[in-house]
């Protein structure tokens, strides 16, 4: 069987001009018949007899819409530097440099200068995702971690130098929903089992009494403030959390990309927050003003690149849920564990009456205690707690602003 030219000019431009030229040669130069013979025109036989073998570029000579070289390098620059593809790149160079660009034309400046992107092998050379996350309803899937400030290795010596010079908390507790990135922290001075208790219990309170209804499934490391590996200490924590329709899981030893999502919080705190904030705090209260800036920061304005989330921030993500849970759920305050243990106790003792059975929230004696106990929770650690440390009159507004005065906190009614 023949091959054609038209074939052979899909396999190779060069061998099928090659061909031409011999067809040519054995017409005696006849380039009307070579073109009937090869079932081309005869400019195609002009071009293979006339130029080279290889095919010419079809980049045009003039392209008044191209961006301007100097972007460019800077859209490059900032890959490289950043290691972000064109979706999330798009978005920083929007809030940090002002540079407006669609998602394609970053994307075609990044494959027109070859840049790269990393890329993790797997066995299957496939993508692995930790959840379903199209599926997920907020709050449903969790992940609690907690981190040590001074680990010595992500921040500059000079932070960890005055983070313990001016006595600022070492350890933060931080609990982030899968499905719409929402996450939650507290501070401490030290790491203990029991701050951990009153953490899940706060939060846990915190989400029933903003409507969230469904089972809650949270997933932690095996660290001593936890469960530390003891099955006997995960089905006390379990059987205690039984009541609020919530249960932990704890990761197999070693496997730290399970939590991968709020292991990435810790980064992004590091880079956005400790580094460049924690210098500017000379007291604890100051700090958690700043935490709370950063916490209302990454839920209402910081916009998430992550599985499923499609650059929207944690608030438009849980508005488009449309799951019944009230925005207010975001406003959760920045603690500090010492001193709602000093002000509250550890308050456990006081849900003597979610014994009986789990968290249902159509029991109205267990839903109007909850309500009880959530109202005297905000009114101790959002008015006294902060008024009392603070001691000041102004508060900033928005994260990364000052000069400006925010109302002051409204205060709850009384509790019946």
């Amino acid at each position: 069987m023949m091959i054609t030219y038209h074939e052979l000019r899909e396999i190779s431009p060069e061998k099928a001009r090659e061909l031409v030229r011999k067809v040519l040669s054995k017409q005696g130069g006849d380039v009307s018949k070579t073109a009937r013979i090869l079932n081309i025109s005869r400019p195609t036989v002009r071009r293979a007899r006339d130029g080279v073998l290889q095919d010419k570029s079809r980049r045009p000579h003039h392209c008044p819409l191209k961006t301007a070289s100097h972007f460019e390098e800077v859209i490059v620059g900032e890959a490289k530097r950043t290691g972000f593809r064109y979706r999330r790149l798009t978005g920083y160079l929007q809030r940090k440099l002002s540079l407006k660009f669609s998602e394609d034309t970053v994307k075609a400046i990044l494959r027109r200068n070859s840049v790269k992107k990393k890329t993790r092998k797997t066995a299957n050379a496939r993508r692995r995702p930790l959840y379903d996350y199209e599926a997920l309803m907020p709050f449903q899937e969790m992940q609690l971690d907690t981190k040590h400030i001074l680990d010595k290795d992500a921040l500059p010596a000079e932070v960890y130098a005055h983070i313990q010079n001016y006595h600022l908390p070492l350890f933060e507790w931080n609990i982030i929903d899968v499905a719409t990135r929402i996450r939650f922290t507290a501070y401490s001075h030290e790491l203990s089992s029991v701050f951990a208790t009153m953490f899940l219990t706060i939060i846990l309170l915190w989400l029933r009494a903003h409507n969230v209804r469904g089972p809650i499934r949270i997933r932690l490391d095996n660290g001593t403030e936890f469960c530390g590996g003891s099955q006997r200490k995960l089905k006390q924590f379990n059987a205690y959390l039984h009541r609020f329709d919530a249960s932990l899981h704890p990761i197999p030893p070693g496997a730290k990309h399970l939590q991968a999502i709020v292991e990435n919080s810790h980064r992004a705190d590091d880079e956005c927050f400790l580094i460049i904030h924690a210098e500017r705090c000379q007291s604890t209260a100051q700090f958690l003003m700043k935490a709370q800036q950063w916490q209302d920061t990454w839920n209402c304005y910081r916009p998430s690149y992550g599985i499923a989330m499609h650059g929207l921030t944690p608030q438009e993500k849980l508005n488009i849920s449309h799951s019944g849970i009230h925005e207010h759920v975001l406003q959760f305050p920045v603690l500090l564990m010492e001193y709602v243990l000093k002000l509250l106790g550890t308050f456990t003792s006081s849900l003597k009456l979610l014994k009986t059975g789990k968290y249902v929230p159509t029991m109205c004696h267990r839903g109007e205690f909850m309500h009880r106990l959530l109202l005297i929770f905000k009114e101790i650690t959002t008015l006294r707690i902060y008024r009392r440390m603070s001691r000041r009159s102004e508060r900033p507004c928005a994260w990364g602003k000052t000069g400006k005065t925010c109302p002051p906190l409204p205060r709850l009614a009384p509790s019946t």
